[in-house]
């Protein structure tokens, strides 16, 4: 077998010290195989099977104490073994230092960093620009079988964060949510889904489930690059109020556009089934806007995927239709609570486990509806309102049967007191609860099929005009809000099982 240069494990007592030795370890790794891979595919047939293997950290500790009970992450529950397989260096440098520093800081421990035994699938180590698609026929694709790893499903299951994992007697416990395997197949699937990269996401997420909200913020994300990466306000709101900082702009296929306005890339030949769009600030401390579509697999299908990214928050801003005779059009729901009839996360997330609200986004979004709205108290009420939003799997609810069956949604909908109703929000919602990723809701009412006022093409027209902006400006201001959270406090504990992984 042909592997790279044995390096023996390495205790350290630093973090950025064993973070380069996590780095010095996968790179190496990665060029064994990158080599080894452009000589198979020039022709050249290695002499003995190729393999490298991820770089794995490891904590011993004796004692756990009572950790500060204020923390979220960064801790061990109980003494014992705890590691875990890591990857993509480049991507993840500023969060694994961040979470080394902290289990030093927390337990005094020394970290020890190594080659684990773990192999890495060929088509992961393989760069951006790297293609094998139409570089050689089925007898090569089978002696690339015999000769590299190729991804191995039964190394990147969910276990872990769907707090089902056992680990064997002996075996260390997790250390992550995530195995480095479980997080490379996510980031191929991102680039498929979103059009772009894993490095241009960014730590605030806002899904939509309309193009409208999309054309609004490639217009404002265009025009902040034009005046030099700052958000234009809008009304008597400053500038500073939807963020300034902004130095790229990126739209699916790698299309660019730099502070100052000039762009590089083209864009897709056709778009990807979910596009991403960002607006990059240093440190990944942008926003990211994804168009999941109509419906709850794909909800589910990229926060899935997202999640390994450990990013501060997601939140989702679409439309709803609103079950309250009391609602009008245009009127803003902040979900405080989920029935769950979307079922695509029902064996991860049983229907039973309540989805609590977060304190630190209901907040956000409260305040940033004011805000922008220039509404308060008695009249903000007027247009928005708190309560439980119901996500279905049906698009046509409202054609099911009335009569002679036991129930029917519309009671449903009464008995648990919802007040909107769509396909995505209890899905995202319950994905951010199951990753430990902070959510919110914040839904527009564009329907009311219970009262006779459905989607009609005239009607849409014009709400959407007049509703997009602000709503996509509502959400820009949570996230600015957000963003002056610690992350410490941004992440809850009520997202934390009784035996936690230690890392965010």
């Amino acid at each position: 077998m042909l592997t790279p240069d044995f390096v023996a494990p390495a205790r350290f007592d630093d973090a950025d010290a064993a973070l380069a030795q996590v780095r010095r370890l996968y790179d190496a790794g990665v060029v064994h195989l990158r080599e080894a891979l452009r000589r198979f595919v020039a022709g050249e047939r290695p002499p003995a099977r190729v393999r490298a293997f991820y770089p794995f950290v490891r904590v011993q500790v004796r004692r756990a104490g009572r950790a500060d009970s204020r923390l979220a992450y960064g801790f061990v529950a109980a003494p014992g073994s705890y590691e875990t397989t890591l990857t993509r260096t480049d991507l993840f440098a500023g969060y694994l230092r961040e979470q080394f520093a902290l289990l030093i800081a927390n337990h005094g421990a020394t970290l020890e960093v190594g080659t684990g035994t773990q192999p890495i699938p060929v088509p992961f180590a393989l760069s951006d620009q790297d293609a094998l698609e139409g570089s050689f026929g089925s007898a090569q694709r089978q002696a690339m079988r015999e000769l590299f790893d190729l991804p191995d499903l039964g190394a990147m299951d969910d276990g872990i964060a769907n707090g089902t994992h056992e680990s064997a007697p002996g075996e260390p416990r997790p250390l992550a949510l995530f195995t480095a395997p479980r997080i490379d197949y996510s980031l191929q699937r991102l680039r498929h889904y979103s059009g772009t990269a894993a490095e241009h996401f960014q730590n605030f997420v806002l899904f939509t489930n309309y193009q409208f909200y999309v054309d609004e913020f490639v217009r404002l994300g265009r025009a902040a690059m034009a005046s030099g990466g700052g958000m234009a306000a809008g009304g008597d709101l400053p500038d500073a109020a939807f963020g300034a900082g902004y130095t790229a702009f990126v739209e699916p296929g790698g299309v660019v556009t730099r502070a100052g306005g000039a762009t590089e890339g083209m864009p897709p030949a056709r778009m990807p089934q979910m596009p991403a769009y960002h607006l990059v600030r240093p440190d990944h401390g942008g926003v990211t806007l994804v168009n999941i579509g109509v419906g709850p697999a794909n909800a589910k299908t990229i926060t899935d995927h997202i999640a390994v990214l450990r990013p501060h928050a997601w939140l989702m801003l679409g439309h709803c239709a609103g079950l309250r005779n009391t609602q009008q059009l245009g009127d803003y729901v902040l979900a405080h609570a989920y029935v769950r009839e979307d079922h695509v996360l029902d064996e991860e997330v049983p229907p039973w486990v309540p989805i609590p609200a977060l304190a630190e986004v209901q907040i956000a979004l409260e305040q940033a509806v004011a805000e922008v709205t220039r509404l308060a108290g008695w009249e903000l009420k007027r247009v928005m309102r708190t309560g439980t939003v119901a996500s279905t799997d049906n698009r046509n609810w409202e054609l099911l049967p009335a009569r002679n069956v036991a129930t029917t949604p519309e009671r449903r909908f009464s008995q648990s007191r919802a007040i909107a109703l769509d396909m995505e929000s209890a899905t995202i919602a319950a994905n951010g609860f199951r990753f430990r990723v902070p959510y919110g809701t914040l839904l527009c009412v564009s329907d009311k099929p219970l009262h006779g006022e459905i989607k009609l093409p005239g009607m849409a027209d014009s709400f959407y005009r007049e509703r997009v902006d602000q709503h996509l400006r509502i959400g820009l201001r949570a996230v600015e809000l957000l963003r002056q959270e610690t992350p410490g406090r941004l992440h809850s504990r009520k997202l934390r099982s009784f035996d936690e992984v230690a890392f965010q």
